[in-house]
């Protein structure tokens, strides 16, 4: 069922009323995209449907953006880049950034709702969500002004001046994933908008809704026509905003394998990346941790947002001794967890994002039987849940090898393998048996081993006595084949701008 004025009927066996601006949104941006500060339908007329993944019913449909709608955008931006927004001064972005965490802020239920009805997420996760988007925009915000060069002592023979200074590295393409919609926007459009970059949205095709209204949100804070364009559609138009040759820079958080496509993409005219790929994050619990805060960390890092989250703790180390203990610990820590629509309140894990990743995941805990891993927990049995859903609950894997495929590649839904070990040299060379290196999490009692482990384990961030903790402030990213470049922190700016050496003889 699409929404429409005649139609005002719940797909997700709650009232309308229960969320009315989301809805209005709904009646009043389908088939629309935002292209030089104008809404607009796609060049081709196409459109896809956005479904709801707890019972797989239509929401809207959307503008299939394509070739042609890439261009427009890419032109819209360029032109913005080297006219108005360059003239704007440092103070007046961070401004319009101040002013637009003001309006997400006061309207970030709205959001929120557009996400869990759109791409499943819960919607007491998705709520959770409001003060890291906010405050990753204050704090690009902040850093719109601390954008400086530095004055070098040369050795030049004569009397020369050098001096560097940092300019917006242009037209940015920016590739959001489904699995976190509003935070990946924010956290891709506000550091770009502080450096003085513009930019093209294109947002997953399971979930473009957040992103379109925060753009509403961007245009009422002010911003000019043709800095933020949003093409929405599939990964052809991603394809081709990663290949467009008058596109500076992309910045992209996906799956290892389209990182490779736009690495390939980008050499034609060089292109700047920045790419948060995938995970398969250790998880290391020894024997003397906390283990009542292990065991929930443990089944926060597997199952949260249904284990949709790039830098989740699916291998799930644990020292020989209390194997057993935290696999009990852990089967009741996930029986306590509420599965179903994710509009309900008192909701833990809601769908998955699409049929798609349903089979994905399903395909991989068929292949988890047939390499021989034990089931502890089967999320293929979840029952409860709405009708025509894409559902998987908590699953626990016991008996599986390091070798296994489900030990190795990234399922990307709320599964856990548990893997004993029996000490640190071990460990460290077997959490580093991966191609990926984006995340790690381990909990002890003893600060050497803590730092020891740590040291010794190739990733971008280790989380230690916690897990999946972030802050504006700190940095992201990846080793490996989890990708390269940094988000949050003084680091991620630097991604947007070019530093410009100059020398003076005087």
């Amino acid at each position: 069922m699409t929404v429409s004025e005649k139609e005002p009927t719940s797909v997700t066996g709650q009232e309308w009323s229960a969320v009315p601006e989301s809805i209005e949104f709904l009646r009043r941006r389908r088939k629309d995209m935002f292209i030089d500060g104008a809404w607009t339908q796609s060049a081709s007329g196409e459109v896809f449907g956005s479904y709801n993944p707890s019972n797989g019913k239509l929401l809207v449909e959307i503008p299939r953006g394509g070739k042609e709608d890439v261009n427009r955008a890419v032109r819209a931006a360029r032109r913005a880049f080297e006219t108005e927004w360059a003239r704007w001064k440092p103070a007046e972005r961070q401004l319009l950034l101040l002013r637009v965490a003001d309006l997400v802020e006061k309207h970030f239920d709205e959001l929120a709702t557009l996400d869990a009805l759109e791409f499943g997420g819960p919607i007491k996760r998705t709520l959770s969500g409001r003060q890291r988007s906010v405050g990753m925009l204050r704090f690009y915000a902040g850093l719109a002004t601390a954008i400086h060069g530095d004055t070098i002592p040369n050795s030049i023979p004569g009397d020369f001046l050098s001096f560097t200074t940092k300019e917006p590295v242009g037209v940015v393409g920016a590739i959001i994933p489904w699995n976190g919609p509003i935070g990946s926007t924010t956290w891709k459009i506000a550091p770009a908008l502080a450096a003085g970059c513009t930019v093209v949205v294109k947002p997953s095709e399971n979930s473009s809704l957040s992103a379109l209204r925060l753009v509403e949100l961007l245009v009422e804070a002010g911003l000019p026509a043709g800095v933020v364009n949003v093409v929405t559609g599939y990964g052809d138009a991603g394809a081709d905003l990663a290949a467009h040759e008058d596109v500076d820079k992309i910045a992209f958080t996906g799956s290892t394998e389209t990182g490779r496509s736009i690495i390939r993409a980008s050499a034609g005219n060089i292109k700047r990346l920045s790419l948060e790929l995938g995970g398969k994050s250790p998880n290391i619990i020894f024997a003397d941790a906390d283990l009542d805060a292990a065991v929930r960390g443990a089944a926060f890092a597997a199952f949260a947002n249904s284990g949709q989250v790039c830098s989740a703790g699916t291998r799930l180390f644990v020292e020989r001794p209390i194997v057993d203990e935290v696999v009990e610990r852990l089967t009741e820590e996930s029986s306590r967890l509420v599965v179903g629509d994710s509009l309900e309140p008192a909701t833990d894990l809601g769908p998955l994002a699409s049929q798609r990743q349903l089979e994905r995941v399903t395909g991989y805990l068929t292949l988890g039987d047939e390499e021989g891993a034990r089931p502890v927990v089967d999320g293929r049995c979840v029952s409860g849940v709405p009708a025509g859903g894409y559902f998987v609950g908590p699953t626990i894997l016991a008996d599986v090898r390091d070798s296994m495929r489900i030990a190795r590649e990234e399922i990307f839904g709320p599964v856990v393998s548990v893997l004993p070990f029996t000490d640190e040299d071990e460990l460290v060379a077997r959490a580093n048996d991966t191609r990926f290196g984006l995340a790690a999490g381990l909990w002890t009692r003893d600060l050497g081993r803590a730092h020891r482990v740590s040291r010794g384990i190739r990733a971008g961030t280790v989380w230690i006595n916690c897990y999946q903790a972030m802050d504006p402030a700190i940095p992201f990213g990846g080793f490996k084949e989890s990708g390269y470049g940094r988000e949050s922190g003084i680091h991620h700016i630097e991604e947007f701008l070019e530093v410009k050496t100059t020398i003076i003889q005087i």
